[in-house]
C-alpha cells in the first residue's frame, strides 16, 4: 500500500527540536560569549550583513560556511570551537577554548573575536561574556577564596547547580574590558554535555537579562511622557462637567491626547511584549539550574529577585499605566458623547417647542384668514345672487336694498359651509 504522505512542515518542525545543541565541553575550558543588536527595528533588520559577517570570521580561519538562510552554525575556529545562533533581535557567538591561561579572565582570551572584527559587526554589543570552566577545588575554602579574590563581595551570586554537579558564582558586574565574568567550578564526574548545558544557561541568563532590560529605558522614557499627558486628561475629565468650554474644545483636546496614547502604545508594544517573553526565558534558565546555597552566599534567584525583578516590575507598571490611562480617554470619550447628546437633545426640545408655536401661530393665522376669505367670498356672492334675484324682487315689489339686505345672511352661512367641508375634506 502506498504510504501516506507528511505534511510539507512535518519534518522542518521536528528538525528545529534539535535545531540549537547544547556545546559539549571537558573542564577546563574558556567560554567568550558577545550578543551583537541593532540599535533601532533589530526584528527588521538585515539578517544577510549577519550572515556575511560571520563568513568574515570563518574566512579569517579557513572555515567552512553555514547553509544558505540558516540560523545557527557551529564550526571551528582555529583552536576554539564556534557556536552562531540568529535570534529575533540579535544575532550571537560562542566560543569555546580547551585548557585555561595562568591569569584567571585573561581579556586575551576574548580575542577569539578579534577587536577589528567586532568594530564591523553589523549592530552593537549588547552582551560579552568570559565563562572560566574549571574543576572543583579539594575543599570549599579553596573554592571560596578564589571566588572572593574574583568578583566584589557586594554583588556576588554564588550557588550549587544541579544536583551539584556544579558550583556557579559572578557578580553581574562588567570589567575595564568590557566583559561580564561568571566561574564554573564542576565536579570530576559531571559530564561534558552537563557541562555545556550549564555554560549555555549562563549565556542565555545575562543575554537574556540584557535584552529585557532594555525595556526599563523604554518604561522610563514612557513613564516621563505619561506624567505630562496625565494632569491634562484629569484637567479634560474634570471639564466635562462645567459650561466653561465647548464641547468642540474638549473634543479637539481628547482627540489629541488620544491619538498620543495610541502611538505611544504602538510605539513602545514590541518592546514591552519583548520584555515580558526575555523575563519569563531568564526566570526559566534560572530555575532549571536547581540552585543551592553554599556558605550563606546569596544564589543566582535572589540576586535576580532584589537587583532584576524591581526592574521588570517598573517595565509592567509603566506598561499598565499606558493601558489604564487609554481606557480613562476611552471613558473621557463616552463621558464626552454623552454631554453632546444630551446638549444636542435639548436644542432638538427647544426647536420641537419653537416648531410647536409656530404651528399654532399658523393654525390662528389661518382661522383668521378664513374668516377674512369668507367675508370676502360672501361679499362677491351677494352681488352675484342679488342681480339674479332682481326679477323675483320686483315681483314681490322689493327694493334693491332690501333684497340685497335679504341675501346676506343665506349667502355668508352658505359660503361658511362651503369653505368648512372644503376644509375637513382636506383633513
Amino acid at each position: 500500500m502506498p504510504a501516506i504522505p507528511d505534511h510539507p512542515l512535518r519534518y522542518p518542525l521536528v528538525n528545529e527540536l534539535h535545531a540549537r545543541p547544547f556545546p559539549v565541553l571537558e573542564a577546563p575550558c574558556m567560554a567568550a560569549y558577545v550578543a551583537i543588536k541593532e540599535p533601532q527595528e533589530a526584528h527588521n533588520r538585515d539578517r544577510n550583513a549577519d550572515r556575511a559577517h560571520l563568513i568574515d570570521l570563518l574566512d579569517r580561519h579557513g572555515s567552512a560556511h553555514p547553509q544558505p538562510g540558516a540560523t545557527h552554525f557551529s564550526g571551528p575556529i582555529g583552536r576554539a570551537s564556534l557556536k552562531w545562533e540568529s535570534h529575533t533581535e540579535f544575532v550571537t557567538y560562542s566560543a569555546f577554548s580547551p585548557g585555561l591561561s595562568d591569569r584567571p579572565f585573561d581579556p586575551m582570551e576574548a580575542r577569539v573575536f578579534p577587536t577589528d572584527w567586532l568594530a564591523e559587526a553589523p549592530g552593537k554589543r549588547v552582551a560579552s561574556v568570559l565563562i572560566r570552566v574549571e574543576r572543583m577545588p579539594d575543599t570549599e575554602a579553596e573554592m571560596l577564596d578564589r571566588v572572593d579574590g574574583w568578583f566584589v563581595a557586594e554583588s556576588l551570586a554564588m550557588a550549587r547547580v544541579v544536583d551539584g554537579a556544579a558550583v556557579i558564582a559572578g557578580d553581574f558586574r562588567i570589567d575595564e574590558n568590557g566583559h561580564m565574568r561568571f566561574a564554573v567550578f564542576v565536579r570530576p564526574d559531571t559530564g561534558a554535555r552537563r557541562v555545556g548545558r550549564i555554560v549555555q544557561r549562563l549565556c542565555e541568563v545575562e543575554t537574556y537579562r540584557a535584552m529585557s532590560m532594555l525595556g526599563l529605558m523604554r518604561a522610563r522614557e514612557l513613564s516621563s511622557r505619561l506624567n505630562e499627558l496625565d494632569p491634562r486628561l484629569s484637567a479634560l475629565v474634570t471639564s466635562l462637567d462645567t459650561l466653561d468650554r465647548s464641547p468642540e474644545a474638549l473634543l479637539h483636546d481628547l482627540l489629541s491626547i488620544s491619538a498620543e496614547l495610541e502611538a505611544l502604545s504602538v510605539r513602545f508594544s514590541f518592546r514591552f511584549g519583548a520584555t515580558a517573553a526575555y523575563e519569563a526565558i531568564v526566570n526559566q534558565r534560572i530555575t532549571v539550574m536547581r540552585e543551592e546555597r553554599i556558605a550563606g552566599r546569596q544564589t543566582f534567584g535572589e540576586f535576580m529577585m532584589r537587583r532584576y525583578d524591581p526592574a521588570m516590575r517598573t517595565v509592567k507598571s509603566a506598561e499598565a499605566r499606558l493601558a489604564t490611562m487609554a481606557e480613562r480617554a476611552a471613558r473621557a470619550a463616552e463621558l464626552l458623547r454623552t454631554r453632546v447628546d444630551v446638549d444636542r437633545s435639548a436644542q432638538n426640545q427647544k426647536l420641537l417647542e419653537s416648531m410647536d408655536r409656530r404651528a399654532d401661530l399658523q393654525l390662528r393665522l389661518q382661522h383668521t384668514v378664513e374668516g377674512l376669505s369668507v367675508v370676502a367670498i360672501s361679499y362677491y356672492a351677494v352681488s352675484l345672487v342679488a342681480y339674479a334675484a332682481y326679477p323675483l324682487g320686483k315681483a314681490l315689489d322689493l327694493s334693491k336694498e332690501s333684497l340685497t339686505a335679504l341675501l346676506v345672511v343665506p349667502v355668508i352661512l352658505g359660503v361658511w359651509l362651503m369653505i368648512r367641508r372644503i376644509r375637513q375634506a382636506m383633513h
